[in-house]
């Protein structure tokens, strides 16, 4: 009779929505193909369903789109990510293989996609309450910008708490002192990988004068924060 594996390396979503180290430690020292697969349903599920809840004030079509798209933005920037803190772990002092680069840094993007899944009825509520998308009004184009910085300002709030949720990980693993160096160089390479991911595989939401596509035509055109700065300016046109 096989006895049954222990807590630590069983998968539960409770300990990682409340950041508990020595379950999470146990994980990583553990990881399983089927540890992977659980993180990558909860990230599709998650943020899929923040996606076509923000898709879905342009059309049906578009929120079909952003379901796709906003999990596999995730997807991308957590292997990219774990690749290059991987790399950089021992350079700041924290022993971490590959593997385990990966395991926590998957963890960090299912935790933000399980906050972006409890975002999604909040941000369904605020397109229910935005004027319809259509071109040519001018109240529709400020609620356009409100509607980009709100995703950029939840979609951010999303990362930066997943990672600091997992900072007492990182404590476990590397002590006080480099534990904020490495959530710095997680958060960094999400901000720099992830933004432009997300710029190259718009639109999200859509543009009012353009027609519903999966992606533009042209995504290497431009980048990130310029769009937000242009944004923030047609609202604060004194910024």
């Amino acid at each position: 009779m096989t006895s049954a594996p222990p807590k630590s390396a069983r998968f539960q979503l409770g300990p990682l929505l409340r950041g508990e180290a020595e379950v999470i430690a146990g994980w990583i020292t553990r990881w399983t193909a089927g540890h992977t697969w659980r993180h990558v349903a909860l990230i599709v599920a998650g943020a899929g369903a923040f996606g076509a809840a923000m898709g879905v004030w342009r059309a049906p079509a578009q929120a079909g789109f952003s379901a796709v798209k906003l999990p596999l933005i995730l997807l991308a920037t957590a292997a990219g990510n774990a690749l290059l803190n991987g790399l950089l772990a021992p350079l700041l002092g924290l022993n971490l293989r590959l593997r385990e680069a990966f395991a926590a840094v998957l963890m960090s993007f299912a935790l933000a996609a399980a906050i972006l899944g409890a975002f999604s009825p909040l941000m369904a509520f605020l397109v229910w309450n935005l004027p319809p998308l259509n071109s040519g009004s001018s109240a529709n184009a400020m609620a356009h910008s409100v509607m980009l910085l709100t995703l950029v300002a939840v979609i951010a709030f999303a990362g930066v708490t997943a990672n600091l949720r997992l900072l007492q990980l990182l404590r476990r693993l590397g002590g006080e002192v480099i534990a904020p160096r490495l959530l710095f160089a997680w958060l960094a390479v999400n901000l720099l990988l992830g933004s432009q991911l997300s710029w190259i595989l718009r639109p999200f939401i859509g543009t009012p004068s353009l027609p519903v596509e999966f992606l533009r035509t042209g995504a290497f055109h431009g980048n990130f924060f310029e769009s937000v700065f242009s944004t923030i300016r047609q609202l604060w046109p004194d910024f």
